[in-house]
């Protein structure tokens, strides 16, 4: 068994001890429901045998009374053990996806390789797919208790009757069993590649309009539709598994279930049973096709919610990306250094930002600018030193590293509500929020809709231009007022009569004097580039010139190629 089986077992036998109470407490009533009707059969023949045969007007009214009474207890314990279950379910649901959530959102990271899209699919389906295991225990043990009542039923009518039913089903179920390995790993598989399609697609949706920019349309298109294929392909295997399981099932209950009702048939004519047992055997045999289906269905349900809890395991007991940490810079406003750092693209890179500094970075090589902004962000894998305020910054408490060291990266998301909910985050920035708002140029934006910054913003900013969005993306940043803001690329789509004012917007906003407020931007904007104290330029993952802007420009060939093209 694999370390993910393992775990994903263990998730599920978690979610039986922590929803105890209601699990139980349901499975119990969902039992008696279960016994009622199983017994529903039973009392019909006794009314037949006792009551209608003999033409007993007493016994018939007793017994079809005890057949009432037995019929408001069959309701009342499907009622409230319903009730009991569906909470126990809802409740695992909600903590698999808060877990799931929070694992995803750490500070420290998450160490995957699963993209967005795909943790997405784990923290909502496979968490609710894990909370339904809660439902396939009362079912199977319910329905093992309506086999049970219905064969000893059987047993004590007829011998052979209740033995077929005893030996019959073990052997139905154990056979249809043999089968949960193949659908575990065909729902596995076809949850993966579901998620891997939802993660592509969402890339696409929210890069449509730069790779329509660069024609690159056609062949995202494509490279989706292989890997929709290939969930198409995953789906239907694991539909034909199912499909093929599901028929057998039902047709191996209806063998079982119809062969009780022939040699009860077969009985009743030699006498060796009245008639009020025959209608109990053809009722029982009619009623076991539920329990017999249900039970045929377990390895199936039980294989879903394995594949499902498999994966949330696999994002739960994943470990954080950077060690816990409780160093704390020195000073309000630290510095950021970084000494001989070697990390994919980059080769020892040595860039200083001092505090108050602004400061602009230019890179040959966009993936230069990737590797940067991800090691500032999430500082993993490198060699080298990268300190803020002086301590190594993978040793500083999370928490207060992105207080101090704000990473806003280029694709920036924004959520449904308004576009104040997405600039003031945490609605204590009214005193700052018109500054943060005019530096970004963000003004603009709510001044095209009548309710202003309370206009709406759908899901994703999707309703907002990339020029729209980016400048709310950069008000919210500069409305957090970290000491040293990190920003990638947050003019690309805006204008450059608008690119000019978020310039020197950020300028007068961020470093006015005493402010104290370091400012690096990753970009090849001259206007930015104007507004900054001191430019780098990255070139083959190493810092190769730096100066002002107009220096550089004037002097080094490759700075001018790349920022004046």
């Amino acid at each position: 068994m694999s370390s993910s089986t393992k775990s994903g077992t263990a998730v599920l036998r978690r979610a039986v001890v922590r929803n105890g109470r209601h699990l139980w407490t349901g499975t119990v009533l969902a039992g008696l429901y279960q016994i009622c009707a199983a017994l529903v059969p039973i009392l019909i023949g006794v009314i037949v045998d006792r009551a209608v045969t003999t033409g007993d007007l007493a016994a018939l009214i007793l017994w079809i009374s005890v057949l009432v009474a037995m019929y408001l207890v069959l309701a009342m314990s499907y009622r409230f053990g319903a009730r009991h279950l569906q909470r126990a379910i809802a409740e695992e649901g909600h903590r698999l996806r808060v877990e799931v959530a929070g694992r995803i959102l750490h500070p420290r990271g998450l160490r995957t390789d699963r993209q967005a899209g795909d943790l997405l699919t784990v923290s909502t389906t496979d968490a609710d797919y894990s909370s339904y295991f809660l439902d396939h225990i009362p079912r199977v043990i319910s329905a093992l208790l309506a086999v049970a009542v219905s064969a000893v039923t059987l047993l004590l009518i007829s011998a052979p009757l209740g033995l077929i039913v005893l030996i019959a089903t073990p052997i139905v179920l154990v056979t249809l069993n043999l089968t949960a390995p193949l659908i575990t790993r065909r729902v596995t598989e076809q949850q993966d590649q579901a998620g891997r399609a939802t993660s592509l697609a969402t890339d696409l949706v929210t890069g449509l309009r730069p790779l329509r920019g660069i024609g690159a349309q056609d062949a995202a298109a494509d490279r989706y539709r292989v890997v929709s294929k290939r969930s198409l392909a995953a789906t239907l295997r694991a539909a034909r598994a199912q499909n093929a399981f599901q028929g057998a099932s039902a047709m191996l209950s209806m063998l079982l279930a119809g062969g009780i009702a022939i040699v009860a048939g077969v009985f009743a004519l030699s006498g060796r049973i009245t008639i009020g047992e025959f209608i109990t055997v053809i009722g029982s045999a009619q009623f076991l096709i539920e329990p017999f289906g249900t039970l045929a269905v377990v390895p199936r349900w039980v294989a879903a919610a394995r594949a499902a809890a498999n994966r949330v395991a696999s994002v739960i007991v994943a470990g954080p990306i950077l060690p816990d940490a409780a160093a704390d810079p020195a000073g309000p406003q630290p510095g950021l250094h970084l000494a001989g750092v070697t990390n994919g693209p980059l080769k020892n890179l040595n860039l200083r930002v001092r505090p108050g500094e602004f400061v602009g970075v230019v890179t040959c090589r966009p993936a230069d600018a990737e590797a940067l902004m991800r090691l500032l962000a999430v500082p993993d894998a490198y060699e080298g030193d990268i300190l803020l305020g002086g301590v190594q910054l993978a040793t500083v408490d999370r928490g207060r590293a992105r207080r101090l060291l704000h990473v806003e990266p280029h694709q920036t998301d924004l959520f449904t509500g308004s576009l104040l909910a997405n600039i003031d985050v945490h609605g204590d920035g009214a005193d700052r929020l018109g500054a943060a708002v005019r530096a970004a140029a963000a003004d603009e934006v709510a001044d095209l809709h009548p309710d202003g910054l309370d206009a709406p913003v759908a899901e994703r900013g999707t309703n907002l231009s990339g020029g729209q969005r980016q400048r709310v993306a950069l008000a919210r940043a500069l409305l957090a007022e970290p000491p040293l803001l990190v920003l990638h690329h947050p003019t690309t789509a805006v204008d450059a009569v608008t690119e000019h004012a978020i310039a020197g917007g950020i300028r007068s906003l961020r470093h006015a004097p005493g402010s104290g407020f370091g400012t690096v931007v990753i970009t090849s904007s001259p206007a930015l580039l104007s507004a900054a104290d001191r430019v780098v330029l990255i070139d083959d993952g190493a810092v190769t010139a730096e100066g002002a802007h107009a220096e550089l420009s004037a002097t080094d060939d490759t700075y001018r190629r790349t920022v004046l093209r």
